[in-house]
């Protein structure tokens, strides 16, 4: 049966800032403590979702998670008035955006059961994300509540870490057909935590009810991670048969094209030689953090930061290689800059989940977008976010109250009831 792919992609939340919170990734490093612009963000972000419909692509998204975390600094014996500054911050985090790290997915035609298999990440490496898991749990749970066509599994237990689809791909001849799961585990990056635990990546595959014979697990390689990769998805995307990598992304490369050819023998890998793009250009650019994607039309396309455009060795080299007769014939730039400005690409503000027509059906209609909604959200955003928002200004009072009535808005344009805890309260 054919499926089709849609991308999911987090809402960015009207607490979206730069406290600098995620060790080893250098742009988030970088900006610590500039101001950010949650109104901007947000519209780049839905302008994304916008592009994605007018290339025929289906697309959905999650709601922003209610921040700061009350539940969480409770936990902490602590609250927002009182809370250390570091700990205030963590509990702002608006990371929940990249919906990339929300969970794994693995589609009906990869797993024994035959259902479209969802687990939430734990990701507890970070503490300003290791939170996250609750309320993006709750999203999912949302959006695939039909137990007939999806199982939506909790979190990895502790002590390993998991971090969504950002340390995962998929290759097949199509959608529809089964593929090879790989998943992208780190051991170390030099003064870098590696993020994805093998034993978590073992753990959802036997959750996932996977095929051993079909499933790979591949180490990331560590020049990569001290490079500031932290997930593979800023060194290598896959998309059906075509895997688009960094020459440095994985430890054993050699090993790891091989064992791709041999369950995949159609798999496409194109390789981007460091002499022509560097770790340090792939990962200033966010080039490997695009959406590959299948157009209606059959050819597939790069949905880049335009970052990567104002880079004249990255978009050289992407010039020539779309000049070709490849599978990548058309190159999208899109303007994320306050995602970028935080460390997240394209590929980071979305979860893709590949469904045949039955599974689509049963999706919640509330988390798909289409150009009626964007009008929308676009007006919401407008009324509800600030234009301009420093690290300070995570300890305004009004800041919480702000949040929490754009969030109470958004559950009443979409008509989805009281899904925050605050509304119940």
């Amino acid at each position: 049966m054919a499926l089709v792919e849609i991308n999911f992609d987090g809402i960015i939340g009207p607490s979206h800032n730069y406290a600098g919170l995620s060790v080893g990734n250098l742009a988030s490093s970088s900006n610590a403590g500039a101001p950010s612009y949650p109104k901007a963000a947000a519209l780049q972000g839905i302008e994304k979702m916008r592009t994605n419909l007018r290339l025929g692509l289906a697309q959905g998204f999650f709601m922003p998670l209610d921040r700061p975390n009350q539940n969480w600094l409770s936990g902490l014996s602590t609250d927002m008035p009182s809370a250390e500054p570091h700990i205030r911050a963590a509990a702002f985090s608006a990371s929940a955006m990249w919906a990339a790290n929300a969970a794994t997915v693995s589609p009906a035609p990869d797993t024994a059961d035959g259902k479209c298999h969802l687990s939430a990440a734990n990701l507890l490496t970070m503490a300003h994300r290791s939170h996250e898991w609750t309320g993006t749990l709750a999203q999912l749970k949302l959006a695939f509540a039909d137990e007939e066509h999806f199982a939506v599994h909790g979190p990895v237990s502790a002590p390993f870490g998991d971090e969504g689809a950002a340390n995962f791909m998929r290759l097949c001849r199509t959608h529809g057909e089964a593929g090879i799961e790989i998943f992208v585990y780190g051991k170390t990056g030099g003064p870098f935590p590696a993020r994805q635990h093998i034993e978590a990546s073992k753990a959802i595959a036997r959750a996932h009810r996977l095929d051993a014979d079909k499933t790979l697990f591949v180490q990331q390689s560590e020049i990569a991670i001290a490079a500031g990769a932290f997930h593979n998805d800023v060194v290598a995307v896959a998309n059906e048969h075509v895997l688009f990598t960094h020459e440095q992304a994985f430890e054993h490369p050699e090993q790891t094209y091989a064992d791709i050819k041999r369950l995949l023998p159609e798999a496409e890998i194109i390789i981007v030689p460091a002499d022509r793009v560097s770790l340090a250009d792939a990962i200033q650019s966010y080039l490997f953090n695009a959406q590959l994607v299948t157009l209606p039309d059959g050819g597939m396309a790069l949905i880049l930061p335009s970052e990567a455009q104002d880079n004249v060795r990255v978009w050289g080299w992407l010039s020539e290689m779309v000049a070709g007769n490849g599978p990548i014939r058309k190159l999208v730039p899109v303007d994320v800059r306050q995602s970028m400005a935080n460390g997240g690409g394209p590929a980071c503000l979305r979860l893709r989940v590949a469904l045949n027509d039955r599974e689509l059906a049963a999706v919640n209609p509330a988390t798909l977008m289409s150009d009626a909604l964007y009008q929308r959200l676009v007006a919401w955003v407008d009324s509800h976010y600030r234009d301009r928002l420093s690290t300070d200004d995570l300890a305004d009072p009004q800041l919480l109250i702000e949040s929490r009535t754009a969030l109470d808005a958004l559950t009443q344009i979409l008509n989805v009831g009281s899904i925050y805890d605050f509304q119940r309260l």
